[in-house]
C-alpha cells in the first residue's frame, strides 16, 4: 500500500475577513463562498484513500498562516502548512524565524499571479529574507501563469539552492485561442524550469482551467489533459511531480471523486513506483515530510 497525500488543499473562514479574492460579489465564486475546514475535507480524503494533506495559503497575511497552523494542530492529518509573509522586507526574517519553530510550516507562498509586477518575483525580495529560508530549511511555493515563468526562472537561477514548486502546472491557457502567446511561454518555461533538479511541479488545478465542456466526464478531462500531463512528466518525471487537489476551488469545476478518477486515468500507464511517487513520494520528499503524527 502506497502512501497518499493530497499535496495541495485550502481551509478558511470567511469571518476573517482578509480573503481579498473571495467576495460575496463574484458569482463565479459563490459555491465556494462558505468555510470549508477539517470536517468537509476528512470524508473526502478517506474514501480516496489520502492520509495525510499540506494546506496552503489562500490570503495574503501573517495571521492566516497562523490560522492554519491552528486547523493543523487540531486536524492531525496535515502533513504541512505553506504560509505567506511579506519576501520583500527584511523585517519578514524574524516572521519566518517564528514560524519556523512550529514543525508544521514547510515554506511560504507569495501569490504572485495577483500582483500588478510580472517580474515581482526576479526583483523584488529582499536578500535577507531569501536567505532566512534556505537557512531555515523552508520551500517556495510559486503560484504562478504563464507570462511569470521566466521571472520565475531568474529567481531559480539566482537561489539554485533553494526548493521550488510549481503550482498548479503554471495553469496552462487551456482556453485560449491557438495563437495566444501564452501557450508558447509555457512550453518553453515549463521546459527551461525543468531543467533545474530543485524545481517541482503540482499536478493539481488543472480542472479549473479547463473549459467546461471538455470536462463533462473524466475520460473527457483525461483526454484533453493528457498531453499536458505528458509534457509535465517528460520535463520533470513522476519524482518530481507531486499530486494536489486545489480543493475546494476544485469544485467549482467538479468533485474530489471526479479528480481522482481524471488523475487514475492520466497515470494509468505509469509502472507502480511512478504513481507512489506522484500520489505521495514527491511530496514527501520536497517538503520533507516525516511519517504520520500521534
Amino acid at each position: 500500500m502506497i502512501e497518499r497525500i493530497d499535496g495541495h488543499c485550502h481551509y478558511w473562514a470567511l469571518q476573517r475577513g482578509d480573503y481579498g479574492w473571495l467576495t460575496p460579489d463574484a458569482a463565479h465564486l459563490a459555491p465556494i463562498y462558505r468555510d470549508f475546514g477539517t470536517a468537509d475535507m476528512r470524508p473526502l480524503a478517506e474514501t480516496a484513500g489520502i492520509g495525510r494533506r499540506i494546506l496552503v495559503q489562500a490570503a495574503p497575511t501573517e495571521a492566516e498562516t497562523l490560522f492554519l497552523l491552528d486547523q493543523g494542530r487540531e486536524d492531525k492529518a496535515v502533513a504541512g502548512v505553506v504560509g505567506w509573509v511579506d519576501l520583500s522586507t527584511a523585517e519578514s526574517v524574524g516572521s519566518l524565524e517564528s514560524l519556523a519553530r512550529n514543525p508544521l510550516f514547510k515554506g511560504v507562498r507569495p501569490m504572485l499571479q495577483d500582483l500588478d509586477d510580472p517580474d515581482w518575483i526576479a526583483t523584488r525580495p529582499h536578500p535577507e529574507a531569501i536567505a532566512a529560508l534556505k537557512r531555515l530549511g523552508l520551500r517556495f511555493d510559486a503560484l504562478v501563469m504563464p507570462q511569470h515563468l521566466q521571472s520565475l526562472r531568474r529567481f531559480v537561477e539566482m537561489h539554485s539552492d533553494l526548493p521550488v514548486i510549481i503550482d498548479h502546472a503554471a495553469k496552462p491557457a487551456f482556453a485560449a485561442l491557438a495563437e495566444d502567446p501564452r501557450h508558447g511561454m509555457w512550453k518553453i518555461g515549463m521546459a527551461e524550469l525543468s531543467g533545474h533538479t530543485q524545481v517541482y511541479c503540482k499536478l493539481s488545478g488543472l480542472l479549473t482551467e479547463l473549459p467546461s465542456g471538455r470536462r463533462t466526464t473524466p475520460v473527457a478531462a483525461a483526454a484533453a489533459l493528457m498531453p499536458t500531463v505528458e509534457r509535465l512528466l517528460t520535463w520533470f518525471g513522476p519524482k518530481r511531480v507531486v499530486w494536489g487537489s486545489d480543493w475546494p476551488v476544485l469544485t467549482l469545476a467538479a468533485g474530489y471523486d471526479f479528480w481522482i478518477e481524471v488523475t487514475e486515468l492520466l497515470l494509468a500507464e505509469l509502472g507502480a513506483a511512478e504513481r507512489a511517487s506522484i500520489h505521495g513520494g514527491a511530496a514527501k520528499l520536497f517538503y520533507g515530510l516525516e511519517g504520520g503524527r500521534a
